[in-house]
């Protein structure tokens, strides 16, 4: 066994073809991060015939003292449930980083661990994990355990919709509320459509809090990527919002007034006009709701004619799939729900497209509802579009100069002290 450097394009088409494939795993990916401080080496494992049995891409950088940090981000690509292979590997892997000057190695391949509906129920289970986890452990990787939040570079937990139902049926699955957010939104205007200039700047105002990453990170991934990456955003269109609102509006002072006379003119038993009463208190605060809507509608027709756009969401089609980068909307219209009628266009459209699914992100491995989980509203929205829940082997780590390494990581943790 051997370890060489790989040109992208060889790499490209070994990586394409790999169980435990993944866009990370791509020098489309690659390219993007060289731009942001990273460097990349396309490395592959041969065998004695000269057989390519492994690939990895590493991102790699100095960060303390000459000696480099390496991540395999959703890697190395390679067959894990045979030991002798992993343990020869690990140790070539190691002889070559070491004498680079590389401190250590992060790598969390892309391989699912178990697959459970969204009530943490197990669906199936990978037979070979636990192989998988022994011979990593064998070779000296250190797993950083069975995280439940977002520890790691790289989620655990995912969230797919399955795409291979008919389309009224993927819909029907969605939760109650949802289906009503979904309607809700295109009742007062909300439009999705697909900006096929992939200008992401939009999109960046609405996402730009959640990560550190800049603009130009989001620009070069759509440079990179296209033309299997899209854009989609969520406009509304304020003159059907100022109808819309008008008409709900009057729709409901006309069930106002006609609960007013029930409850006047038909008084019925107590239990009856209490009924009544309840649905009249109701009624009251929605009028006040569609009267607010209507005055907001009013106000925003004649600051944007045009329309005003309050969300959007960018993903990657790869390998038959298409994959959440990053989604956001502008909090002041969250009672629009942009971001609901935005996933349920993104999956209408792939199912059109016949892909296999479409990959929500990261969602949490608690999937208890006690309200002590700060991530509990990310897990309720994406849980309502009824996917499955794929959890990942997770990270490992590999230490390639223990002097080096432990004098970081000590001077790491005074830091952040």
């Amino acid at each position: 066994m051997k370890i060489i450097t790989l040109q992208p394009k060889e790499f490209d088409n070994y990586a394409k073809k790999h169980k435990y494939r993944s866009y990370y795993q791509s020098s489309a990916y690659g390219n993007t991060m060289v731009k942001f401080g990273w460097n990349v080496h396309y490395l592959g494992i041969i065998d004695e015939t000269e057989r390519l049995i492994g690939a990895g891409l590493l991102l790699y950088k100095e960060v303390f003292m000459n000696n480099k940090y390496a991540y395999a981000p959703r890697g190395i690509l390679f067959d894990y449930d045979k030991s002798f292979l992993v343990k020869e590997f690990t140790e070539r892997l190691k002889a070559l980083l070491g004498k680079q000057g590389f401190m250590y190695l992060k790598m969390d391949p892309y391989i699912p661990s178990s697959i459970k509906d969204v009530s943490g129920n197990m669906i199936t289970m990978n037979n070979d994990i636990n192989i998988i986890m022994a011979n990593l452990k064998n070779a000296d990787f250190t797993y950083k355990g069975k995280n439940l939040f977002f520890e790691n570079e790289k989620a655990r937990f995912e969230a797919l919709v399955t795409l291979d139902n008919d389309i009224k049926e993927i819909y029907n699955g969605f939760s109650k509320n949802t289906r009503h957010k979904i309607k809700k939104a295109m009742r007062f205007g909300v439009e999705i459509y697909k900006d096929k200039s992939l200008d992401v700047t939009e999109l960046y105002e609405f996402i730009k809090n959640k990560h550190s990453r800049p603009l130009e990170y989001y620009k070069t991934l759509c440079e990179e990527f296209k033309p299997n990456i899209d854009l989609y955003y969520a406009k509304l269109n304020t003159e059907a919002f100022v109808v819309n609102s008008k008409a709900a509006y009057e729709n409901e002072l006309d069930k106002n007034d006609a609960l007013a006379q029930k409850i006047q003119y038909k008084p019925g038993s107590k239990e009856e006009q209490q009924k009544l009463l309840n649905m009249k208190m109701e009624s009251d605060k929605l009028i006040n709701i569609y009267k607010n809507n209507l005055v907001e509608a009013t106000d925003l027709l004649s600051k944007y004619p045009q329309g005003l756009t309050i969300g959007g969401a960018l993903a990657i089609i790869y390998d038959n799939a298409a994959y959440l980068v990053i989604e956001g909307f502008n909090k002041n219209y969250s009672y629009l729900n942009p971001n609901y009628l935005l996933k349920w266009n993104m999956i209408r459209d792939y199912y059109h497209e016949q892909l296999k699914y479409f990959n929500l992100n990261a969602v949490t491995g608690d999937f208890s509802k006690k309200g002590d989980n700060k991530y509990e509203g990310l897990n309720e929205m994406k849980f309502s579009f009824n996917p499955i829940v794929v959890e990942n082997i997770g990270e490992f780590e590999i230490i390639l100069n223990s002097l080096s390494y432990n004098l970081y990581k000590s001077l790491n943790k005074k830091k952040e002290k």
